[in-house]
């Protein structure tokens, strides 16, 4: 009964990565449609504010020719007086208006020279601009399309994969299958793993002899108590060691009867040393 139990969360397993692997690219997919989006809107609003400035310069340039103009028409009729002067003092005085009118128009006419050129590099950034938006919008129209037909192809996907895990969970507690699940999503799709010589395959940890042998006999389902992860025994070939098969594997009277013999011997050693000893001390006193 178990083992159908686990054969059953294996195929959920399976299911449920795929569901939810396709739905956080659902979620992911719209990112890059953002960005592309993102682009376009600051590339309008770069546009409009470069029409802005250049309907602005146009009207510097107006005002510009217009002062050149009136400076124009000024030194013109300045230039009419001249053959009415009659003292050198006021011939000074309306050659020096002349000039002053001369310098303005001068100076106008400069001005309107750097607009007119910095007119006419905005309106082929303009230009630009407006060419980069038309491609950019039919690339993002473009996008869009493939966007909801992939998005499309997913969800018909996810259909797919809610039937057969209706299928699969069928008759399977509500509960367990709803931390069975949280489990999934949150351990990288693994939420049944095998304990494998004591050990849980998905976080490695060494666990407790006792639930190990839970796990063995596989009476009830058994969560890691590091990783919440379900366990099931997988039997590898390879031989577990526990604790307790010592006793079977060595006899401890025959440790204790050795290590009684070393002790015997090691006495009459150091017995004989002493006796030795106080033979030499005699001998030596004797002498003296």
């Amino acid at each position: 009964m178990i083992e159908e139990l686990f054969d059953k969360l294996k195929s959920l397993q399976d299911i449920l990565s795929q569901k939810f692997v396709i739905e956080a690219e659902i979620r992911d997919i719209p990112k890059s449609l953002a960005t592309r989006t993102e682009l376009v809107n600051r590339l309008k609003k770069s546009y409009i504010e470069k029409n802005e400035q250049y309907e602005q310069a146009r009207q510097r340039i107006k005002n510009l020719k217009e002062k050149m103009q009136e400076a124009e028409e000024s030194r013109e009729k300045l230039e009419g007086h001249m053959d009415q002067i009659k003292t050198q003092r006021e011939y000074e005085a309306l050659d020096k208006e002349i000039r002053d009118a001369s310098e303005k128009e001068l100076q106008f006419r400069k001005e309107l020279q750097r607009e007119e050129k910095n007119l006419e590099e905005m309106s082929h950034a303009i230009e630009r601009e407006e060419s980069l938006i038309k491609e950019q919008d039919e690339e993002l129209a473009q996008e869009q399309a493939k966007i909801k037909s992939e998005i499309d192809q997913k969800q018909q996907q996810l259909v797919q994969l809610e039937m057969e895990e209706t299928k699969v969970n069928h008759g399977l507690d509500p509960e367990m299958l709803f931390k069975f699940e949280r489990i999934i999503r949150s351990k990288s799709g693994l939420g049944i793993v095998p304990l494998k010589r004591g050990v849980c395959s998905g976080c490695h940890m060494i666990l407790p002899m006792q639930f190990v042998n839970d796990v063995r006999v596989g009476k009830e389902i058994r969560f890691c108590p590091y990783c919440s992860r379900i366990l099931f025994f997988q039997d590898d070939g390879d031989e577990v060691f526990y604790p307790e098969a010592a006793e079977s594997i060595f006899n401890m009277d025959d440790i204790e009867d050795e290590d009684n013999d070393f002790t015997d011997e090691d006495d009459a050693e150091d017995e004989d040393e002493e006796s030795g000893a106080e033979e030499e001390e005699a001998e030596e006193e004797e002498e003296v």
